[in-house]
């Protein structure tokens, strides 16, 4: 299998969280913001990543979109499941995975692209960061306003974390697509000391999850804590 995507997006990470916790072997292309139209939109007609190819017999040619990746996935090798069997807990957990898609990992895209343009520009200064920091930024309109916004929706969902991860799972009494989605999508914040510090336990238990889908954190993670 073969996963287009951006190195440093949590779409994509969450991808790989999937394709790691169930032990599919794939290798990685990793593609240029702007120019990746014209590798992802001949295959699947959009302009977004992550874009999955199979590359197997009995498999469709092309995967495009995080949640429809995890859909294939489950088909292909059911075990281990990130997905529950309980109809109604399977139910709310894809409530949740798509409730981070559409909002919060909007929202912390937000957050972590101006904070990177701010005061986390010492991550890295190179101008090549910094020139697609300023894509990005442009593209999506980010701004203090509108990162500010953004902000107040990451309190919002790490105030639902807070009743379940602290000692157990988002939905049920195991593992699923809701906890995944989480980890990844809010794995941005990771580089920000200000949440660092402050939630010491949302960090904790996205390492957790990210060492049981045998995926690397992010790079910088330690950043977030030296970083004043």
């Amino acid at each position: 299998m073969l996963l287009l995507q951006f190195s440093t997006s949590h779409y994509c990470r969450k991808a790989r969280l999937a394709l790691g916790y169930k032990q599919i072997p794939y290798q990685v292309e990793n593609l240029t913001p702007g120019l990746h139209i014209f590798r992802v939109k001949p295959l699947s007609g959009l302009k977004t990543v992550p874009v999955l190819l199979p590359q197997l017999k009995n498999c469709p040619a092309v995967v495009a979109d995080s949640t429809e990746i995890i859909r294939f996935l489950e088909a292909y090798q059911p075990s281990p499941s990130i997905y529950l069997e309980d109809v109604l807990q399977q139910k709310e957990a894809l409530r949740l995975e798509d409730y981070f898609d559409e909002f919060i990992g909007t929202a912390a895209r937000f957050v972590y692209y101006q904070f990177r343009a701010k005061e986390g520009k010492q991550i890295d200064p190179s101008l090549m960061s910094q020139a697609v920091i300023a894509i990005v930024r442009s593209q999506y309109g980010i701004n203090a306003e509108s990162a500010k916004g953004a902000a107040q929706k990451i309190d919002e969902a790490i105030a639902i974390l807070s009743e379940f991860w602290k000692d157990g799972y988002l939905v049920g009494d195991r593992f699923s697509v809701a906890d995944l989605t989480a980890a990844a999508l809010l794995s941005p914040l990771g580089l920000i000391p200000a949440y660092r510090h402050k939630y010491p336990w949302l960090f904790e238990r996205m390492t957790e999850i990210h060492q049981l889908c045998n995926e690397p954190l992010p790079k910088n993670w330690d950043a977030g804590l030296g970083i004043t």
